[in-house]
């Protein structure tokens, strides 16, 4: 297996992780809200995404705001030494949904196009390299 492939795969194993502990931390600070309302919470940071029938840049800022983890756990620990639940709650549900997304390729966008990201270029061809 070619190194890039292996580091390619490794990532991917620890972005799992960590949306599987993610997840489990929104179990835990469910807010009392029925699993149903969660499915859909969890995929709302892609409505960031939204950003892009401006431009790219926009798309790339509102994408990127949504989808950064120091973002995300500032809310947790904001949230945590203020005992804000909804904070904690919202912090924790953006650290799984970028996981997840890093696990599936989507990574933090570069303004110039969608498809450049902080991970590589999406759907780059492997067969190329």
């Amino acid at each position: 297996m070619k190194p890039k492939k292996v580091m390619d795969f490794a990532i991917k194993i620890e972005e799992a992780a960590i949306t599987i502990v993610f997840i489990y931390f929104l179990s835990e600070y469910n807010l009392g809200l029925p699993v149903w309302v969660w499915v859909l919470l969890f995929f709302s940071p892609d409505l960031s995404m939204l950003g892009y029938l401006v431009n790219s840049r926009i798309g790339a800022f509102t994408y990127n705001l949504f989808h950064h983890r120091a973002i995300a756990l500032t809310l947790v620990a904001i949230g945590f030494f203020m005992h804000i639940d909804i904070l904690i709650t919202s912090g924790i549900l953006l650290v799984a949904h970028s996981s997840f997304d890093r696990m599936l390729g989507y990574g933090l966008k570069f303004p110039d196009d969608f498809k450049h990201t902080h991970l590589g270029w999406m759907g780059e061809n492997e067969s190329l390299k």
